[in-house]
């Protein structure tokens, strides 16, 4: 039996939908603007696809972050290797963003291309059991569909406010679960534009990694799900949801766990530990429900959260010897 949904196209130009991070993509030593030849290319490749100077507040779950220098809405691969080929071409550093929800962009902003995959990267489909998704589509759109094709097994997914692309780059998961345990294969777009197919042993899964190839950008998963009554799945889904709503301060903004769990311990029973579960620097707060989140209370800026994190991994170290390391990503500056 196959079934397919129409990908659907968000309206870049109404900034009405949130950023989506897959955090690949390339860094470097860059530090000047793009010129003006430079952003009329742009324009010529994407038209009104792409916006200078975006606030990414509105675009990431923390409701904090400076500008971007160029967001692109890239709706097809074509136009997405078009893109490569142009930051590869001109030195520009790219990354792709998701819904912000494992993301702290600095207050000083995000250099070169921001990448926003949309239109045919929200395709869904499923064939005898294998779901194949694009980068673009949101978790939750995900595990509503597995449900409806009776497919089990992606239910841990349900209330990660990521993407496939995100959640396939660092091996997303909850409740002893992650990712790469479901995945049957991915397809890439290299840095070089090159189409790749790997599948799930040559993608070296880790706890919140994936061995991606630099600068390589996720562009379609498939994940084999094992037949269940749609009525059981939904029961697993809904006990998922109440136990991540018991668990985590969802009334504030916030990139949920702000650390990565180390080896037989608990980031938030180490920072807690320490005295620091309630601290608050400006308008953002170690959260006094769940010690590994940081909220925004009001007010925030990526750097009151930055100091919260650097005085957390200070207490723990000098306290019990644990270096924690972060499981959000902090670009830009």
């Amino acid at each position: 039996m196959s079934f397919r949904r129409r990908p659907e196209s968000r309206v870049l130009n109404g900034l009405r939908n949130p950023w989506t991070p897959v955090f690949t993509g390339v860094t470097t030593s860059y530090e000047v603007g793009m010129d003006e030849r430079q952003k009329k290319e742009l324009i010529g490749l994407l038209n009104k696809d792409v916006h200078f100077g975006c606030p990414m507040g509105p675009y990431t779950t923390f409701r904090v972050g400076g500008k971007a220098e160029a967001l692109c809405a890239v709706k097809d691969l074509r136009k997405l290797r078009d893109l490569l080929s142009f930051a590869n071409r001109e030195s520009l550093p790219y990354l792709v963003v998701g819904k912000g929800s494992n993301l702290l962009v600095k207050d000083a902003g995000l250099k070169g291309l921001a990448l926003l995959l949309e239109g045919e990267f929200g395709a869904l489909e499923e064939t005898e059991g294998v779901i194949q998704a694009g980068a673009g589509l949101g978790l939750a759109e995900l595990v509503r569909f597995s449900q409806k094709r009776g497919l089990a097994g992606l239910e841990f997914l349900a209330g990660i406010p990521g993407t496939v692309g995100g959640a396939v780059a660092m091996n997303a998961g909850a409740w002893g679960k992650s990712t790469g345990d479901v995945l049957a294969r991915v397809e890439i777009l290299t840095a070089d534009g090159q189409r790749v197919a790997l599948n799930r042993s040559a993608l070296g899964f880790g706890y919140r990694k994936t061995a991606l190839p630099v600068g390589s950008i996720v562009v379609k998963a498939r994940f084999k799900g094992t037949a269940d009554r749609p009525e059981a799945i939904g029961e697993r889904v809904r006990d998922y949801l109440e136990r991540r709503k018991a668990g985590q301060p969802l009334e504030y903004p916030s990139a949920g766990s702000v650390f990565k769990n180390p080896p037989e311990d608990y980031a938030g029973r180490l920072i807690e530990s320490v005295g620091l579960k309630g601290k608050r620097v400006g308008g953002a707060m170690i959260s006094d429900k769940h010690a590994n989140v940081i909220v925004n209370v009001g007010g925030a800026s990526a750097e009151d959260i930055l100091s919260l994190m650097n005085t957390a991994r200070r207490r723990v170290r000098e306290q019990t010897g644990i270096e924690l390391e972060p499981e959000i990503k902090v670009v830009g500056g």
